[in-house]
């Protein structure tokens, strides 16, 4: 399947999926549920359960396996934007080019849009007739938490206006954004029953094209254009975050990038399967202008 057609399909599964939930976890105030529809149905490119759809599918899963896990990880990343954000982290005023969750609505409702995002996630997860539920689970939170993403944000908040190394700034985005695109990866992994090899090799895989994504990030924040990207671009640079750019050059920065993808290529190597579509995602996701 080419990886627009993939990228296409997996986003519409999900999407449906998404609304499904939300619709039977209607709660009693209209006013937070419309706002969990409107930070978690505004698109974006679904690439994390993308990612749960791709690994799954090489390894033979049946697809309604991937779709929890799909959704789970997408619920935590949409919490995760909500609660970046807002005033207390990066401020912005736009996201997918819609008004942020703080400015359509205001602060409070978003830090309570992302509680209960964070929270339907493992609603979602926890059912017993999912195969490797509670593995899902564990592997969801580690990756959520305060080993994981929730430690990147902090690193991040904690280097702004430092200078960091290579090894420092790789260890941020190891955390901030790496850790769930590892998490999807492995929950692919974990339905079809994949062995300890497998999954070593995968997280090799995900860890290089968690970081190769945060470079592209990196570089469209100095090099994108704003409409495109759907935000304002410059936003590193006025709140003197470390980036790559900022490290390595805009040159330096793009050849890293193309090195992590093909680690992440050469890493699928060894294994059976159709991995194809998942070597094409790793070569687009340092490709791509939003």
């Amino acid at each position: 399947m080419p990886l627009q057609d993939a990228i296409t399909r997996y986003a519409q599964r999900v999407d449906e999926q998404l609304q499904q939930w939300l619709l039977q976890t209607t709660g009693p105030s209209p006013l937070l549920q419309e706002a969990l529809g409107y930070s978690l149905l505004l698109g974006g490119k679904r690439m994390r359960p993308l990612l749960v759809y791709a690994t799954g599918q090489a390894l033979g899963a049946p697809l309604a396996a991937c779709d929890r896990p799909a959704m789970a990880v997408e619920l935590i990343h949409a919490y995760s934007l909500v609660h970046d954000d807002l005033p207390a982290m990066d401020d912005d005023d736009l996201r997918r080019g819609h008004p942020t969750c703080h400015k359509a609505f205001d602060e409070a409702t978003a830090i309570l849009v992302g509680d209960a995002l964070q929270t339907l996630a493992f609603e979602v997860l926890a059912d017993a007739r999912q195969p490797a539920a509670l593995q899902l689970v564990q592997s969801l939170a580690e990756a959520s938490g305060s080993r994981g993403m929730v430690a990147g944000q902090m690193l991040d908040l904690q280097a702004e206006g430092r200078q960091l190394s290579l090894e420092q700034l790789e260890q941020l985005h190891n955390h901030k954004t790496g850790a769930l695109i590892r998490a999807a990866v492995r929950m692919g992994a974990l339905v079809s029953g994949a062995d300890a090899a497998t999954l070593q090799a995968l997280d090799v895989y995900a860890a290089a094209l968690g970081l190769a994504f945060q470079v592209q990030d990196d570089l469209l924040d100095v090099t994108g254009d704003a409409a495109t990207l759907g935000k304002k671009t410059g936003a590193d640079a006025q709140l003197n975050k470390a980036t790559y750019p900022a490290l390595l050059g805009v040159a330096g920065a793009r050849s890293h990038a193309e090195a992590l993808v093909e680690r992440a290529c050469a890493s699928l190597e060894p294994l059976s399967g159709d991995w194809l579509l998942l070597q094409e995602l790793a070569r687009w996701s340092i490709s791509r202008n939003h």
